[in-house]
């Protein structure tokens, strides 16, 4: 898995240690000596997926180069948590640096565990199909890197990282085209492309009915349909009409909109190539990992 620990990640430890810091830790300066070296584990004690490995050493560095952070086999991004309590890593350092960092550690680990332990649910609900489970871009400001990193070690894929990196056409910028129109009009957006240095990913285009679908399948370019609240009927009949057009493999169909567990598995045996879910990152539930004194 690529390094998740860039600039914009690095801004962002910063800012939680700054704010939970402050001028400096009030009640780690009574410590008789904050300097002195104490160990402690990291506990999962809760069941779920851990992420936030890497993550982890870094806050403990922004608080003090000299905490040491030694993981157990449990301790590894993707690794259930099956049976806690569970000791997912030894941590060394100066008394009063560690418990600084503490709540800032903790609060990176739980929460990108709990995106990595929902994604994972939402990954074998569809399990046997050929449906792929996709984040968006619900994601909580300035923790999309991370929580996107935490999708990925639940077993869930990444959509686009933001508006920059992908197009995506969606009902608003359509707004008022008739379906019979809808062909041309798009055609004549893609054909802009060619006018920008950014290549996209990828392109994509939401459709809201059937005769939109059967209209967007003319237009070469296109990567993947977007079927924005369809009914499990009209997503087979959807994926009928693009595999009657010989589209199979080159144009993917992607479900979204209100998609629960509950509702995945019919999602995803409508034969749709992907699913985009919201919900694993903007209702995750953090699981409960904790600190304690060796």
């Amino acid at each position: 898995m690529q390094s998740v620990c860039d600039k914009s990640v690095e801004r962002l430890i910063a800012m939680a240690k700054e704010e939970d810091l402050g001028g400096g830790d009030l009640s780690a300066g009574l410590l008789p000596d904050p300097s002195a070296r104490g160990e402690f584990r990291l506990l999962g004690k809760q069941r779920g997926v851990l992420a936030g490995v890497e993550v982890a050493q870094s806050v403990l560095g922004a608080y003090d180069s000299g905490i040491e952070i030694e993981w157990t086999s449990a301790g590894v991004d993707g690794a259930r948590i099956e049976a806690p309590p569970v000791v997912l890593a030894t941590i060394c350092g100066p008394l009063g640096a560690v418990l600084s960092a503490e709540r800032v550690l903790l609060n990176f680990l739980q929460r990108l565990s709990g995106i990595a332990t929902l994604t994972q649910r939402y990954v074998e609900a569809v399990a046997g199909t050929k449906a792929g489970v996709y984040d968006t871009r619900k994601t909580t400001p300035g923790w999309r890197v991370l929580e996107k990193y935490a999708v990925r070690c639940g077993g869930g894929r990444n959509h686009r990282q933001g508006l920059y990196d992908a197009v995506l056409i969606k009902d608003n910028h359509l707004a008022g085209i008739e379906p019979g129109r809808l062909a041309g009009r798009v055609f004549e957006m893609l054909n802009q492309l060619s006018e920008i240095s950014a290549k996209p990913s990828f392109v994509e285009v939401e459709a809201d009915e059937l005769a939109q679908v059967e209209a967007l399948l003319k237009v070469v370019g296109i990567d993947v349909i977007l079927l924005d609240n369809f009914s499990p009927a009209d997503m087979s009949a959807a994926v009928e009409m693009r595999n009657d057009e010989g589209l199979a493999g080159k144009v993917s169909l992607e479900a979204s909109g209100g998609i629960t567990l509950e509702s995945i598995r019919e999602v995803a045996q409508t034969g749709v190539d992907r699913i985009s879910v919201g919900a694993i990152t903007h209702s995750a539930t953090a699981i409960d990992i904790s600190l304690e004194r060796a």
